[in-house]
C-alpha cells in the first residue's frame, strides 16, 4: 500500500468514527437576558419624593423647573425659581428613559421602546396620558466579553445579564454554537442646547441641551435613532402619534432646531433639514468631517461642533470646528481649535460654552470666530464638564460632578450660583 493511499484510508476512518457520534456536550460562561416585561414596562407611572442623582443624563429646562434624566431609570424635578438654591422636589420612574421634551405641561420620554407622555400640570398628581407602543428600535444593553444567549423579545425588554454557566451540545461538524451576539447593542448619544427661539418662538416648548435626540417643532416632536429619524404628531398632545420615519443616514446623534432648519449630528458629520413643511422635512445640506462623537449648536452664520476622539468616536483629535452657515447649501470649514475632551456646548449672543470633559467648562467670546480661543472669558477645570443650555443670565452645566449653575449675565464677573452634587458612597 502505498503511502498516499493509506493517508486518504486513514482520513475517511477518522471522518467516519466523528461522524458515528452526532454531539459532544461542551461548558460554557454565557451572558443570559434579564427581562423586563412588557406589562411592568407599561404599569402605572410610579412618581416618588426626591431622590439622589446618581448617573444623570440629558438635561432639560422649562417654566423654572430642571429636569435631569437618570439614566434609564427616570427623571429628576427639580424647582429652580431659585438658581442660587434649587431643590429636587420629584422623581418620575420611567424604565429605560434617555430623552425627554416638553410642550406645555406635557413631558414626553422614551421607555425603552415605548413613546410616554406625562402629564406634569401637578406635580402632586403627575400621570402618563398617552402612549406610543413600539416607536423605537428594540436593543440590547452593552454586555462583557463572551457569548450570549439566545435572545426572546416575546419574553420582554432586555435590561441587563446575569453570568451563568451553560452547557450545550455541539455537532463536531459545524463550527457554530447555540448562542450569538443577536441585535445590536444599545447606544446612546451622550445628551441638546436648543433656546426657545430655535423652535420658532414658541414658548410652550422647554429648552434641552446639545446632546438631545428629541426637539419640538410646529405641532411636531422629532426623534432620532442610530439611522432614522421619527415625527411624532403631538397637535392632539394627549394622543401622540407616530406619523412618519425617515432613513437618514447612520450613526445619527443629536439634532438641533434652528430657524426653520433641523441640524443633525452624526459621527460623519452634520445634516441640515429644512421645516417648511414641518411634517416633510426636506435634506438641504451636509458637511462631512472625519468621524467622531459630535453635538451641534448654530447662531446667525455658524455652526459649532464639538468632535471627541476615542472609544466609538473614532476621532485621533479632540477640535472644536466653526462651521459657516451663510451659505446653508454650501457649508464649509472656517476655522478647528484644539480642545481636550469636548463633549456638550452652546451658543448665547456670541457667547460659547463648551464641556471640555475632565478639563472642564471653558467660556469664549466667539464674535471673531477667528479667534475663539484667544478670548477666553472663564474657565472651570476642576469640574468634568457634560452639557449645558444657556438661558440668557443663568447657564445650567451637567457633569459627573453634578448640577451646576452660572450667572453670567456680567461677562466679566461670571460667578457660580449653586451646586446639586451627584450622590456618591462619600457623600
Amino acid at each position: 500500500m502505498n503511502t498516499h493511499f493509506r493517508n486518504l484510508l486513514l482520513l475517511i476512518l477518522t471522518l467516519s468514527a466523528f461522524s458515528c457520534k452526532d454531539k459532544i456536550e461542551e461548558t460554557y460562561m454565557v451572558n443570559a437576558p434579564v427581562y423586563l416585561s412588557y406589562d411592568e414596562l407599561r404599569s402605572p407611572l410610579n412618581v416618588k419624593s426626591a431622590q439622589d442623582i446618581i448617573q444623570p443624563g440629558k438635561l432639560y429646562f422649562k417654566d423654572n423647573f430642571i429636569y435631569v434624566n437618570e439614566y434609564q431609570e427616570g427623571i429628576h424635578v427639580i424647582d429652580n425659581q431659585d438658581p442660587a438654591n434649587p431643590q429636587i422636589v420629584k422623581f418620575i420612574e420611567v424604565p429605560g428613559n434617555v430623552d425627554l421634551a416638553i410642550k406645555g405641561d406635557i413631558l414626553f420620554a422614551d421607555s425603552y421602546v415605548d413613546l410616554v407622555a406625562i402629564d406634569i400640570s401637578d406635580l402632586d398628581d403627575i400621570k402618563e396620558v398617552g402612549r406610543v407602543e413600539d416607536a423605537f428600535p428594540y436593543m440590547l444593553p452593552e454586555y462583557t466579553d463572551g457569548i450570549v444567549e439566545e435572545v426572546s423579545e416575546e419574553k420582554g425588554i432586555v435590561i441587563g445579564w446575569q453570568r451563568v454557566e451553560k452547557t450545550v451540545e455541539v455537532n463536531p461538524n459545524q463550527f457554530e454554537y447555540q448562542y450569538y451576539p443577536g441585535w445590536d447593542v444599545m447606544y446612546y448619544a451622550e445628551a441638546s442646547n436648543v433656546r426657545s427661539t430655535t423652535n420658532g418662538g414658541d414658548q410652550s416648548f422647554g429648552v434641552g441641551g446639545s446632546m438631545a435626540r428629541f426637539t419640538l417643532y410646529a405641532d411636531y416632536l422629532y426623534a432620532i435613532d442610530n439611522a432614522t429619524l421619527k415625527l411624532f404628531n403631538i397637535s392632539e398632545i394627549y394622543n401622540p402619534i407616530l406619523e412618519s420615519e425617515m432613513n437618514i443616514g447612520w450613526n445619527i446623534e443629536t439634532i438641533f432646531p434652528y430657524n426653520g432648519k433641523l441640524f443633525i449630528g452624526t459621527m460623519t458629520g452634520m445634516l441640515i433639514y429644512s421645516l417648511q413643511d414641518p411634517a416633510n422635512p426636506e435634506f438641504i445640506s451636509e458637511f462631512w468631517h472625519t468621524s467622531s462623537c459630535d453635538p451641534v449648536v448654530v447662531e446667525n452664520n455658524y455652526a459649532y461642533v464639538t468632535l471627541r476622539a476615542g472609544n466609538l468616536c473614532g476621532e485621533s483629535e479632540n477640535l472644536l470646528d466653526v462651521i459657516d452657515i451663510s451659505d446653508i447649501r454650501n457649508p464649509e470649514l472656517l476655522k478647528k481649535y484644539a480642545m481636550t475632551e469636548p463633549y456638550g456646548l452652546g451658543i448665547d449672543n456670541s457667547v460659547l460654552f463648551v464641556c471640555d470633559g475632565s478639563a472642564g467648562l471653558k467660556i469664549f467670546n466667539a464674535e471673531d470666530p477667528m479667534h475663539i480661543t484667544d478670548n477666553k472669558l472663564a474657565e472651570y477645570p476642576d469640574i468634568d464638564a457634560f452639557d449645558v443650555i444657556p438661558l440668557g443670565d443663568v447657564l445650567l452645566m451637567i457633569g459627573i460632578d453634578g448640577l451646576f449653575q452660572y450667572d453670567y449675565s456680567d461677562l466679566e464677573n461670571i460667578n457660580q450660583l449653586s451646586h446639586i452634587p451627584i450622590y456618591s458612597i462619600e457623600n
